[in-house]
C-alpha cells in the first residue's frame, strides 16, 4: 500500500509532498488510516534537526487519531473500524523490567520505539504495535482527543505518578499548549491550583481552564507573596528563576520539569534541604496511565483547545507555531 505524507527532505526546510510503501504487517500490528494529527513543538525540534540526531525523509507526527483498517494475524484487542488514538511510542521491547513493570515509557529503547520511525503521523495512514493504538471513549472529538495522546499524558502521568490528591496545591508554570492541559487535569483531581505566567491577559482565561490563583510570572513581589504555598509544581519548558520557585513550595513539595529548558538548571543545594524538597522530570506514560487518562479526559470532559487545518496546510501551520501563535494547539486534518 502506498502511504501518501508529507517529509521534511533536509534541515529546516518545509515539508513537501512524499510517498513510501507500507511495510507488512507484523502479528501484532495494526495498520491505522489517519483522520487527525496534532502538531507537537517536538515535531519542529527533530524537523529542524535541533538535536543532531534526525535522518531524512523526516515525517512528523505523533498525536494521531484515526481508525484501523487492517490487523496483524495475532491481533485479538481490536477489530477493523475502531477509532484509536497513538502517541509518541509506537513499540516497546516488551521484556525489560520497565516494560514487565507497566512503564513502557521508560524502556531502554524508547528512543528507537517513536510513532515517526521510520515515517509519522502527517500521512494518509501509519502502522504500529496494536498496544499502542488506544480505543478512544465515544464522546472525545477527533480534534481535541489526537492533543491527550501527547500533551495530555505528559501533563497527567505526573500528577497520577506522585499521588496527587484534592488536599494538595498545584502550580503550573506557563499557560500554553501543555499548560492549558495541566490546569484542567489538576483542577479536575480536585486541587487548588495556581497558574503562572508572564502573560497577565490570561488570567481569566487560565481561571476559565481551573486556576483558583493567577501569579504574574515576571512579579518578584507576587512570587514572593507564593512563598511555601504549593505543595507541588509542573513546569513545562521555560526557563526560570529555579530557586524563587523552589521557594514557593512547601516542605515535601516537588518541582517536576515536563520541558526541556534552553538553558541548565541552576540550584541552590539549601533550598533542597531547607524544606526536604525535590526536582523531579517525567516523560509522557506508560499504556495504562494513557488508557486511565483518556477516560478520566472524558469523564471530566477535559479538552485540548485546538484550531484545525487542512493535511495539506502543514507548512503554513508550522509556522504559526513556530511565530507562537497557536492557541493552544494545531491540529491536522485529512
Amino acid at each position: 500500500m502506498k502511504v501518501h505524507c508529507y517529509a521534511a527532505m533536509g534541515e529546516k526546510q518545509p515539508l513537501e509532498n512524499f510517498e513510501y510503501e507500507a511495510s507488512e504487517l507484523g502479528d501484532l500490528d495494526v495498520q491505522v488510516t489517519i483522520t487527525h494529527c496534532g502538531i507537537c513543538y517536538s515535531d519542529v525540534h527533530f524537523i529542524d534537526n535541533d538535536a543532531g540526531v534526525t535522518t531524512y525523509p523526516f515525517v512528523p507526527g505523533h498525536e494521531i487519531v484515526g481508525n484501523v483498517s487492517a490487523l496483524g494475524g495475532k491481533v485479538t484487542t481490536l477489530k477493523e473500524g475502531d477509532r484509536v488514538g497513538i502517541g509518541w511510542q509506537a513499540r516497546s521491547c516488551g521484556e525489560c523490567e520497565w516494560c514487565i513493570r507497566g512503564e513502557e515509557n521508560l524502556c531502554p529503547e524508547i528512543f528507537q520505539s517513536a510513532t515517526w520511525t521510520p515515517y509519522g503521523g502527517f500521512a494518509t495512514a501509519i502502522i504500529v504495535n496494536s498496544r499502542f493504538a488506544f480505543p478512544l471513549p465515544e464522546n472525545l472529538e477527533p480534534e481535541n482527543v489526537g492533543p491527550l495522546m501527547c500533551g495530555g499524558i505528559t501533563v497527567y502521568s505526573p500528577l497520577r505518578d506522585h499521588d496527587i490528591r484534592p488536599s494538595m496545591k498545584v502550580g503550573v508554570v506557563g499557560i500554553g499548549g501543555l499548560g492549558h492541559l495541566a490546569l484542567q487535569f489538576a483542577s479536575a483531581c480536585g486541587c487548588e491550583v495556581t497558574a503562572f505566567s508572564s502573560t497577565p491577559a490570561k488570567e481569566e482565561e487560565a481561571r476559565a481552564l481551573g486556576a483558583t490563583n493567577f501569579i504574574n510570572s515576571d512579579d518578584t513581589a507576587q512570587l514572593q507573596h507564593a512563598a511555601r504555598s504549593l505543595d507541588f509544581i509542573l513546569s513545562v519548558g521555560h526557563d526560570l528563576d529555579w530557586n524563587a520557585y523552589l521557594g514557593t513550595l512547601r516542605p515535601n513539595g516537588k518541582l517536576c520539569i515536563i520541558g526541556i529548558p534552553a538553558n541548565p538548571i541552576n540550584i541552590e543545594p539549601f533550598q533542597l534541604m531547607f524544606g526536604q524538597m525535590s526536582v523531579c522530570g517525567s516523560l509522557i506514560g506508560g499504556r495504562s496511565a494513557i488508557r486511565e487518562m483518556l477516560e478520566f479526559a472524558a469523564h471530566h470532559n477535559i479538552k485540548a483547545k485546538t484550531e484545525v487545518m487542512q493535511m495539506s496546510e502543514v507548512n503554513e501551520a508550522i509556522a504559526k507555531l513556530k511565530d507562537n501563535k497557536a492557541r493552544y494547539r494545531i491540529v491536522l486534518k485529512n
